[in-house]
């Protein structure tokens, strides 16, 4: 495989004080300080949040980074679209970029892929599905040409720059998926990715349990895992169980139509639905962009089997009776613009839920969207239809390990030092008390933040702040400019709404022509408000024109005294704080 050499750009890099290296034992330290050049972890996103997972590991002159993912707005993050990891520190050291490796084709890994790529020009490396995934992307914002993209096989090695690669197979609710193991002169760093041990999986490839215990002989510097169900006991249940769950439930839906919500990259729970309509001669019609483009990805890769002619169009479900169909589709978070949330409000063009529908959600809640879904469920229940969600149904299993799973592949890797990534504060805290239970001293576990970098050099270790990194909103096609201001008047117009106060002043007398006009948006109700709206033009107008009447002629003062005057009147009057924009013609 080749190596794409990357065009140097910029080679500034601002350093931060660092603490010291902690120490270790000096006859130890003494045999192994000699490989000379330490290796370093940074963290652009993944860490006290889920999603946004994007990791760099530097040696000498050379960066390799893991994923590149995006995560979903907050409810208050009011209008934006996606947030994608800040990519300054990539920027800055532009030259030193080897490569980027993808675990597996989610969104949080792979999200923030394209624009990543608008800012710098590296090779990705990834497994057949993954790269699958990441070319629509790239097709979708117009750089797929530009894209150097390498398909890799699990168990595959190779080089970029000074470090040596190994893709290792994991079991994940996406198949395709890889942990990485890098190695250097400086030691060898394991990223898990995302991952479980399933022993039934799907598609009989079961995680290369025996490698990391290979791995685990051979003497691993630092291992970084999945903490997402850092606090679930025990072992996940296999995808396998999904599939039974299935069978009983498509036998209880009689002659009901089936509709199925579950996440569109969770390619084995579509295989296991499209294997048993096949059972029950049922047709499969997809509803969701990202269902259709996924299900037609995987099936032109050989990821998913269909059988001719059971797969139909979502457009001729007429053309069936219910007991003849099964709908997959888009929504088990409850997302807005969802095919199921828009089936629940009404508002699907091709499909009406009635009470001859017999909804699944495959998929548990993700942290944040219980209200969302819960709304979604209710809607669809006063119109009739019945509602499987609740886990005792077994209608989902997770794709991440248990703690008995999490402390399984610790024990197999026995790395010298350990960090939890993938997941919130109590996930990574939660996953640092396991790796003590196995017997991994604390002082060599590292609970990092975004912007830390962990460095390693023989048999000592310093943890370092000041990687530039945080959050950059994506809102339509701006990327960057909606920030901490923006989003606070966004928040401010939607509690008290806007005014608008519109002035005409004649440049010569500096008189005010005519008096203010008051326009209003999501305040009060105008008509009911006129008096109000009456006295604040009256007193905008006396307030302008004793600005105006000073020596200086200052457009600026005249803006900042009406605004603060009339929103102090207005909270007076209302006690609420809207909006006030002055807005002054010259003629």
């Amino acid at each position: 495989m080749q190596t794409t050499k990357i065009k140097k750009t910029t080679t500034s890099k601002k350093q931060s004080d660092m603490p010291l290296y902690s120490k270790r034992s000096p006859a130890r330290k003494k045999a192994t300080s000699e490989k000379g050049k330490p290796v370093k972890i940074a963290f652009l996103g993944g860490l006290n949040e889920i999603g946004k997972n994007m990791t760099l590991i530097e040696y000498d002159d050379d960066i390799i980074i893991i994923d590149c993912g995006l995560a979903f707005p907050d409810s208050d993050m009011l209008g934006v679209d996606l947030v994608i990891p800040d990519f300054t520190y990539v920027e800055r050291n532009a030259d030193k970029l080897k490569g980027v490796l993808i675990t597996h084709g989610h969104e949080d890994h792979i999200g923030g892929l394209a624009f990543l790529l608008k800012t710098v020009k590296v090779p990705v490396y990834a497994t057949k599905l993954s790269i699958g995934l990441i070319e629509g992307k790239l097709k979708e914002h117009k750089i797929l040409e530009d894209a150097k993209l390498n398909v890799i096989k699990p168990g595959q090695k190779f080089k970029l720059g000074k470090f040596e690669i190994e893709a290792i197979h994991v079991n994940h609710s996406i198949p395709d998926s890889v942990s990485y193991a890098i190695k250097c002169d400086a030691g060898t760093i394991l990223h898990t990715g995302d991952f479980k041990i399933d022993t039934t999986p799907i598609d009989g490839e079961v995680i290369d349990l025996s490698r990391f215990a290979e791995l685990g002989k051979e003497g691993v510097l630092c291992m970084l895992s999945d903490s997402t169900n850092a606090e679930r006991e025990g072992y996940s249940a296999s995808e396998s169980k999904v599939g039974d769950s299935f069978g009983n439930l498509f036998s209880k839906a009689g002659k009901r139509r089936l509709i199925i919500a579950t996440f569109a990259s969770n390619i084995h729970r579509i295989q296991q639905i499209i294997d048993v309509a096949h059972k029950t001669g049922r047709k499969v019609a997809l509803s969701g962009r990202s269902i259709e483009y996924v299900v037609k990805i995987s099936t032109e890769l050989g990821y998913l089997n269909i059988p001719e002619g059971l797969l139909i169009g979502i457009e001729k479900i007429n053309n069936y009776n219910d007991d003849q169909l099964v709908i997959i589709t888009t929504g088990s978070q409850g997302e807005p613009m969802s095919a199921l949330t828009r089936m629940a409000m009404s508002e699907h063009r091709k499909v009406d839920i009635g009470a001859n529908d017999y909804v699944i959600i495959s998929a548990t809640p993700i942290p944040g969207n219980e209200k969302t879904v819960s709304k979604v469920i209710n809607e669809l229940i006063k119109l009739g239809a019945e509602v499987i969600y609740e886990k005792m149904h077994e209608v989902h299993v997770s794709g991440h390990a248990y703690q008995e799973e999490l402390k399984l592949m610790m024990a197999l890797v026995k790395p010298k030092y350990f960090i939890p990534i993938h997941g919130e504060q109590k996930h990574l805290r939660k996953h640092a008390a396991l790796a003590e239970l196995i017997g991994i001293p604390s002082e060599n576990i590292v609970i990092a933040d975004i912007g830390s970098q962990v460095e390693f050099l023989g048999d000592s270790m310093r943890v370092s702040t000041g990687i530039p990194a945080g959050r950059v909103f994506v809102d339509g096609y701006g990327v960057g400019d909606v920030g901490s201001i923006v989003l606070r008047d966004r928040k401010l117009l939607s509690q008290d709404g806007i005014i608008v106060i519109s002035f005409v002043i004649d440049s010569v007398s500096r008189e005010i022509i005519s008096p203010p006009e008051i326009t209003s948006r999501g305040f009060v109700y105008v008509r009911e408000s006129e008096q109000l709206f009456s006295a604040a033009s009256e007193q905008a107008l006396h307030i302008a024109q004793r600005v105006l009447d000073n020596d200086s002629y200052d457009l600026n003062a005249v803006r900042t005294r009406v605004r603060d005057d009339i929103a102090k009147f207005m909270y007076e009057k209302t006690k609420r704080s809207p909006m006030v924009l002055p807005v002054i013609l010259e003629v």
